[in-house]
């Protein structure tokens, strides 16, 4: 039952994003950051789950102590009245440091696959989509510091590929995997934000698929998603399809915000960051296929995890089309534009 606190909570969520993406003050930003914080806090306590509690009170630690940092860069960087920003800046690289911290980018990474353990799906999507807007957006103002950017993406690509490879719960999986696209977008934003925009949609859109259907199936862990699969054949095909699109294989969606990026990169002679970027996403593209490999080689009993909803296969579909006839839709979008 979705009680009428959590419509009040998830308002405020979005209010405090929204203050920090449209302020003109970095204290502006940082005060809908903190609003933002506040709001999720409560909506991440769950009482059927156990381990909420410690997710929320691990969250907030670190949120409050990057916060700090953040305020702390601010103020020195408002009283030193620094207009033109240095790349060198070490008031700087403390504010972009405390900004990557709370979107969980590598090395700052150390809070995140922990925090997603002990939450439900629907606090996961919110922390793997929405909680990255505003630390996103504040970056591009600070996006040309293009040597410290580019070490931690080739860091977040290197730890997401090889922490990711021996975990058997899918809220990991999904922890490592979104550590690899904050990769991504980071580097979409060095020369066109639109980039970026279109591979955060594209992001969201997949992530929704894959987490809907692990809400509906009722799936947390990979023993449970070889023997509930079975149950369904369609959902099956396309949690596969779902995986190769976040992957970023060629006929699905998730390969066209990657092939913009690398275009992007190429045109601006970045080649060895692309090609550790592309190098260094096979690892995790590895287990997606190992994923999906023995989903579809594994043969087991049907089990009760299915949730079998009226309803379920419907939406499955509809919301499955774009991933489907993603590239296609894109490419036809783009010749006509």
């Amino acid at each position: 039952m979705f009680k009428l606190y959590k419509i009040m909570f998830l308002s405020t969520l979005m209010i405090g994003t929204l203050i920090s993406i449209s302020s003109y003050s970095w204290m502006g930003m940082w005060l809908g950051l903190e609003i933002n914080l506040l709001a999720i806090i409560p909506l991440m306590n769950n009482s059927k789950n156990l381990f909420s509690s410690e997710a929320s009170l691990k969250y907030f630690i670190t949120q409050a102590m990057a916060s700090t940092v953040l305020l702390f860069a601010i103020i020195l960087m408002s009283q030193t009245f620094i207009i033109n920003l240095n790349i060198n800046n070490p008031l700087l690289l403390m504010f972009n440091s405390a900004l990557l911290t709370k979107m969980g980018a590598a090395p700052f990474h150390f809070w995140f696959p922990e925090v997603m353990e002990g939450l439900s799906w629907m606090n996961c999507m919110i922390m793997l989509t929405w909680q990255k807007i505003a630390p996103m957006i504040m970056l591009m103002y600070n996006i040309n510091m293009t040597m410290f950017f580019s070490i931690i993406i080739m860091f977040s690509m290197l730890v997401s590929g090889i922490l990711g490879l021996n975990q058997t719960s899918m809220r990991k999986i999904l922890a490592y995997s979104s550590i690899n696209h904050i990769g991504w977008m980071i580097s979409s934003m060095f020369f066109m934000e639109t980039v970026w925009f279109y591979y955060f949609i594209i992001y969201t859109i997949i992530s929704m698929n894959i987490i809907f259907m692990l809400k509906i199936l009722n799936i947390y862990y990979m023993k449970q998603l070889f023997t509930s699969l079975n149950s369904n054949t369609m959902v099956k095909m396309f949690f596969i399809l779902n995986f190769m699109s976040l992957g970023g294989l060629p006929p699905f969606l998730g390969f066209f915000p990657k092939w913009l990026t690398i275009q992007t990169l190429i045109q601006n002679s970045m080649y060895l960051l692309t090609f550790t970027m592309v190098m260094m996403t096979l690892l995790t593209l590895f287990y997606y296929m190992r994923i999906t490999f023995s989903t579809l080689i594994l043969n087991t009993a049907e089990t009760n995890f299915y949730k079998n909803m009226p309803l379920s296969n419907f939406f499955i579909l509809t919301s499955n089309f774009l991933t489907i006839m993603g590239l296609s839709f894109c490419t036809l979008t783009f010749n006509i534009l």
